[in-house]
């Protein structure tokens, strides 16, 4: 694909967005089902991935940690978005490694420590580039990167969470 095909596919939908911004809003939607032990069975629309507790906490290491999935997404996200980036800007890449890794204090989740956060306190996104474009072209693919990249974007700037529950009897 290249600068022209991108914004041939995604010509008619910004249009439609301009004309009908309403159309733009999309509900993304997750699910999951407590499975067998500690670990919750998630429905990713292509598979099912079942997570479950980290080592740290007491798991096994056979389930999926939430944590590494929210690294993945972020990863996957940022990924996407910087090969359309670079590819709606003209921008030749040989290749590209998107890496993420976040610290946390297993203290905060275990209630060991009401001092350790609950939580990643840092997450660090690191892009192995190969690419004859010059350092300001560089800067260009990765701040647009960052603009348009939604788990980015979500991750940096926090978002409001709306709790509701039902409960049924068993």
């Amino acid at each position: 694909m290249n600068a022209d095909d991108i914004r041939a596919l995604q010509a008619p939908i910004k249009e439609q967005y301009k004309t009908t911004p309403e159309s733009a809003v999309i509900t993304l939607k997750a699910r999951g089902t407590i499975g067998e032990g500690i670990t919750c069975k998630v429905d990713t629309g292509k598979q099912i991935a079942e997570a479950g507790l980290h080592p740290a906490t007491g798991g096994n290491g056979s389930s999926l940690c939430s944590g590494d999935m929210l690294l993945e997404a972020l990863v996957a996200c940022t990924g996407v978005t910087l090969n359309a980036v670079a590819t709606a800007i003209d921008l030749k890449l040989y290749d590209a490694e998107v890496s993420a890794e976040g610290d946390l204090d297993f203290r905060g989740t275990l209630g060991v420590s009401k001092e350790a956060p609950v939580g990643f306190k840092i997450i660090k996104l690191n892009y192995h580039l190969v690419s004859d474009a010059d350092e300001e072209q560089i800067a260009s693919l990765l701040k647009l990167t960052e603009r348009y990249c939604v788990v980015y974007q979500t991750l940096k700037g926090g978002v409001d969470i709306e709790i509701s529950h039902t409960v049924s009897g068993g």
